[in-house]
C-alpha cells in the first residue's frame, strides 16, 4: 500500500508539469509522461520490463483524455479553437489513433522506443528551425477530406507513442499558415479524440495480459492515472492563459527544448 501511495504522489507531481504544458503548448503531456512514468514503473517493479513502455503509453493516453479536455475548454473560452477545421482534424486523428492502439501492442518494445525518440527529435528540429526563420508566404489549408487524411497519420503516430498529438498537429497546421495559438487550441481539442480512441485499443489488447486486481485496466495503470489527473486537470487552464503572455517564437523555442530533453532521456534509458 505504501508503494502505491508513493507512486500516486510522484505521479501527482508529474501531473502538475503535464497539465501546465498541456495548456501552454497544446500537448496532452505524453512527451513527459511516457519517459518519466517508465522510470517510475521500472523503479517500483510494477510490471515486467518488456511491458513498461506499453503501460506508460497506455496510461499517458488515458490521462490525456482529462488534461486535453481541461486544456481545450480553456482554449475554447479564449476563442483559440478554429472550429471551421477542427472537426476534420478530429475525424482524421480518430481513425489513425484507433488502429494504432491495437498495432503498437504487436511491435517489439525496443522498436516502440526508437519510434518515440526519432519522432520527438524530428519534431524538435522542425520547431527549432521554424522559430528562427522569417514568416513564409501564406499556404492554403487543404480541403476537409484531405486534411483528415493528413491528420490520420498524426493520430496514428501520436497514439503509438502516447502523446496527445500537439507535437505533430501544431507544426502541421502552422505549416498551412494557421495562427500558432489557434493551432495549439485545435491540437488540444484533437488530443481528446486521440486519447479516447487510442486508449480503447490499449485497454482491449491489454486485457489479455494484466487484470484489474493488480490495478490495471488493460495496459492502463490506474494508480498512476489517478495521480496524474488529480493535478493536471487544474494546471491546464493556467498553461492556456500563459499563451496570451508569451510571443509565438518563445512558445516554439520552449516546445523544441522540451522535445530535445525528453528524447535524450528516452535514449539514455
Amino acid at each position: 500500500m505504501e508503494t502505491i501511495i508513493l507512486i500516486v504522489v510522484l505521479c501527482a507531481l508529474l501531473g502538475c508539469a503535464v497539465g501546465f504544458l498541456a495548456g501552454l503548448l497544446g500537448i496532452g503531456g505524453g512527451l513527459l509522461i511516457v519517459p518519466i512514468l517508465s522510470v517510475i514503473l521500472t523503479k517500483f517493479n510494477v510490471i515486467p520490463t518488456d511491458q513498461v513502455v506499453l503501460v506508460a503509453i497506455a496510461t499517458s493516453l488515458a490521462s490525456i483524455i482529462f488534461t486535453s479536455t481541461s486544456s481545450a475548454k480553456a482554449h475554447h473560452k479564449n476563442d483559440n479553437v478554429p472550429w471551421h477545421i477542427a472537426p476534420w482534424v478530429m475525424l482524421g486523428v480518430a481513425v489513425g489513433a484507433l488502429g494504432s492502439g491495437f498495432a503498437a501492442v504487436m511491435l517489439p518494445e525496443k522498436l516502440v522506443r526508437i519510434i518515440f525518440v526519432v519522432s520527438v527529435v524530428g519534431i524538435a528540429l522542425k520547431m527549432a528551425w521554424s522559430s528562427r526563420r522569417p514568416p513564409q508566404s501564406t499556404r492554403v489549408i487543404p480541403q476537409g477530406p484531405i486534411l483528415a487524411m493528413l491528420t490520420s497519420v498524426t493520430g496514428a503516430l501520436s497514439a503509438m507513442i502516447g502523446i496527445g498529438g500537439g507535437a505533430l498537429i501544431v507544426p502541421l497546421l502552422t505549416f498551412f499558415s494557421v495562427d500558432m495559438k489557434k493551432a495549439i487550441g485545435c491540437a488540444s481539442a484533437s488530443g481528446i479524440v486521440i486519447a479516447i480512441f487510442g486508449s480503447f485499443g490499449y485497454i482491449a489488447s491489454g486485457s489479455q495480459h494484466v487484470d484489474i486486481e493488480h490495478g490495471f485496466l488493460g495496459f492502463v495503470y490506474l494508480p498512476a492515472l489517478f495521480g496524474i489527473v488529480a493535478t493536471s486537470w487544474f494546471m491546464a487552464p493556467i498553461g492556456a492563459k500563459a499563451t496570451h503572455h508569451l510571443p509565438v517564437t518563445t512558445i516554439k523555442k520552449v516546445f523544441a527544448a522540451l522535445l530535445i530533453v525528453i528524447a535524450g532521456n528516452m535514449l539514455m534509458n
